[in-house]
């Protein structure tokens, strides 16, 4: 679980951007590609610590395993109360 302020909103930014890919049309190897490209930014940029990083690339792949995340929501048909 991830406890660093700053490393939730990374974390945040990069699962949001993961199923915007998803919705765009991109695959799962395109999506894989860009997280590990953010993730190589971060290492290289020093602006949270590197076991706070590692720390978030296993919470990404999880993100990126559960195809639940990547599911379309259905919205609930109204029940006509007349």
């Amino acid at each position: 679980m991830l406890q660093n302020s700053q490393t939730i909103r990374y974390y945040q930014k990069l699962t949001d951007a993961m199923v915007d890919l998803w919705q765009r049309g991109y695959r799962f190897e395109e999506i894989r590609m860009y997280m590990e490209g953010y993730l190589a930014c971060l290492r290289h940029s020093n602006n949270i610590e590197a076991y706070q990083i590692n720390r978030l690339e296993e919470e990404a792949f999880r993100f990126l395993r559960d195809p639940s995340n990547f599911e379309l929501s259905m919205p609930q048909p109204e029940s006509d109360y007349y």
